[in-house]
């Protein structure tokens, strides 16, 4: 939800076009590692509901790497609009 927002943000914002490319691009990544963490979740529910330890740390490692984009994200948003 929060990419809605700052999609248009990336246009307004003072920045060389650059900067504003890496703050698409940022937004455009988690996206992406977000469907990609989807699909991995219903690849591993379509193969059984049973618990499984190694279904769920795929579960949790593509959960983790949606966390690590986001933290990537507010890096380079804070870069480029604190500098």
């Amino acid at each position: 939800m929060l990419c809605l927002i700052l999609y248009p943000f990336v246009f307004f914002v003072n920045a060389t076009s650059v900067e504003k490319s890496l703050l698409f691009s940022s937004l455009t990544l988690v996206l992406i590692v977000e469907l990609i963490n989807s699909a991995i979740e219903s690849t591993i529910d379509r193969i059984g509901l049973e618990h499984n330890a190694l279904s769920g740390r795929a579960k949790d490692m593509g959960a983790a790497a949606v966390m690590m984009t986001i933290f990537m994200v507010m890096g380079v948003w804070l870069c480029v609009l604190l500098n």
